[in-house]
């Protein structure tokens, strides 16, 4: 169980990381389950759970995140329901998200041909960040990193320090998210990118992994890191901006 203090810093995710819609995206795909037939007691389960978890290292999750989450606990009520002979030509509940997945992903599928567009001498669109010329692991795609990729990454990352030390909670006695924010530039400083996991070491205390994980998602909702990854080596690299 983690345990944090009220009064750490929260991380305000509107507007610069996705949104509930991105989540079930990435849900589905982690789960590499087609969206005309989503497991949507699974999927519910987890969506639930990735909400618990920003909750507990205090991300703050905006209304739409729990609409979101209400729209599928209904779907997954309504699934269990007795189905009569009768009713066998009742639409499937599922459709209530299917639709509004499949025009979510058109829409974002056509706004990254937009940005993967460079048309010279026009400002109408900009170059895409992910293809600026990173000179790490060029081996592989570079793609940018969400944040439900990078809460897949610390979770990873928590797991480990748990076998290592054993420690289960978090408190806040710590260094602040602005200390740690300032440590990590003085970091970039002396080195032009770095990896996600080097800003985690093992024999780190719990407390400190959390306001460093913090401490990233801020300097990327204040525009001074961006976070790629290579498809090949499944490497995460933060960059100064």
């Amino acid at each position: 169980m983690i345990a944090m203090q009220e009064e750490l810093y929260k991380v305000q995710i509107d507007d610069i990381f996705e949104g509930p819609m991105d989540l079930l995206v990435h849900l589905i795909k982690k789960h590499e389950v087609d969206i005309y037939d989503i497991p949507i007691a699974l999927i519910t389960e987890q969506y639930l759970e990735y909400l618990q978890w920003m909750k507990a290292i205090n991300i703050d999750v905006a209304g739409d995140f729990i609409l979101m989450a209400s729209t599928l606990t209904k779907i997954k009520s309504r699934m269990l329901l007795p189905v009569h002979e009768e009713e066998t030509d009742d639409e499937d509940p599922r459709l209530e998200i299917v639709k509004p997945l499949e025009e979510y992903l058109q829409m974002k599928s056509a706004a990254n041909e937009l940005i993967a567009r460079n048309l010279l001498g026009e400002d109408t669109f900009v170059r895409n960040p992910n293809q600026e010329n990173h000179s790490m692991d060029q081996v592989g795609e570079i793609i940018k990193v969400g944040l439900f990729e990078l809460i897949d990454a610390f979770q990873t990352i928590l797991e480990k320090i748990s076998e290592h030390r054993g420690v289960d909670i978090i408190t806040a006695d710590t260094v602040s998210v602005r200390d740690r924010i300032v440590q990590i530039v003085e970091i970039f400083e002396t080195r032009k990118s770095v990896t996600f996991n080097e800003l985690f070491p093992i024999n780190t205390d719990k407390s400190e992994v959390v306001v460093t994980f913090l401490a990233i998602l801020e300097m990327v909702r204040l525009s001074l890191i961006n976070i790629v990854q290579n498809t090949q080596t499944g490497i995460i690299r933060l960059f100064y901006l």
